[in-house]
């Protein structure tokens, strides 16, 4: 099924503390807001996590989805912080300004590692944009590697650029962001879990989902369409790797409308920073946001 072009789209972080990350990501990092969405209900696909109430989704990067790996930021307005696992190693941002603006620790010649307020780690090389822009690819931790390996390019399409008994290097084409595997003795996604998603042609959606039943792998969400108000319908389906790893594939033609830059998407979200009144909410009724 997998013959046609697949997107790397992006990855998903819960965040606690929306200012402080949106300082970390917009000021130090240089990032910038496509698009800030409000929800008064979970979503149907879990996107933001198994939780009910409001919530809001911001999607940010360095240039529109239909061109850049950019990041998911859900924020459940009664969760003030989530509990950290091992899995999620590393966003990968190749930037010469960046990398001599940031104060970090030096975990290779040329990389530095910082780390945004909620824990998650993003590793800055002074290099110029490759072929696939500023973000170059994601870190994750592997129990398995062959089995890793075999079940993100035999099932879901990809193609393995570089192997070694520590690490593989997956992806569509050298021209999309990467996910790259590190060999690790266990792999725990706690309650910070993320998700990376793919963007597939919808006719293409139903035989991914059979390819993955067939070969007796997890489907989390079968094929689902989910509804935005004012825009574009959008089918999802949703798997899991044998490390427990979220995989969201969507259908190209509705999430290219449903992404598009929103030039009022930073102003969006700062106007609801601004309102969030849900710790004073907390506060009023002798209690605190809770710990997921």
């Amino acid at each position: 099924w997998y013959q046609r072009r697949v997107r790397a789209l992006h990855w998903v972080f819960k965040i606690g503390n929306r200012p402080e990350t949106m300082d970390f990501l917009r000021n130090t990092l240089n990032m910038t807001v496509q698009r800030h969405e409000e929800f008064k209900e979970g979503c149907d696909a879990a996107c933001n996590g198994p939780y009910d109430g409001m919530w809001s989704k911001t999607m940010i990067g360095y240039g529109n989805e239909d061109e850049n790996f950019v990041l998911e930021l859900t924020y459940n307005y009664g969760i003030q912080s989530y509990k950290l696992g091992n899995d999620f190693l590393g966003l990968h941002i190749q930037d010469r300004e960046i990398y001599r603006k940031v104060e970090g620790e030096n975990v290779a010649e040329g990389v530095k590692k910082v780390t945004s307020s909620d824990g998650y780690a993003f590793l800055i090389s002074d290099a110029d944009s490759g072929p696939a822009g500023k973000v170059s690819g994601i870190s994750l931790a592997s129990t398995n590697l062959e089995k890793t390996t075999e079940f993100w390019c035999e099932i879901l399409g990809l193609t393995a650029f570089n192997t070694s008994s520590n690490e593989v290097t997956l992806g569509f084409d050298k021209s999309q962001a990467f996910v790259r595997f590190v060999k690790s003795d266990s792999v725990d996604h706690a309650t910070a879990y993320g998700r990376v998603a793919f963007a597939v042609p919808e006719e293409d959606l139903l035989g991914a989902q059979a390819a993955a039943e067939d070969a007796g792998h997890k489907v989390l969400t079968p094929m689902l369409t989910l509804k935005t108000e004012g825009k574009a319908d959008v089918s999802v389906v949703i798997f899991s790797d044998p490390d427990g790893y979220e995989i969201c594939f969507v259908g190209d033609k509705g999430f290219r409308d449903l992404s598009k830059v929103d030039p009022k998407g930073n102003q969006l979200l700062d106007d609801a920073m601004d309102k969030d009144k849900s710790s004073e909410w907390f506060a009023k009724k002798g209690k605190k946001k809770g710990s997921a």
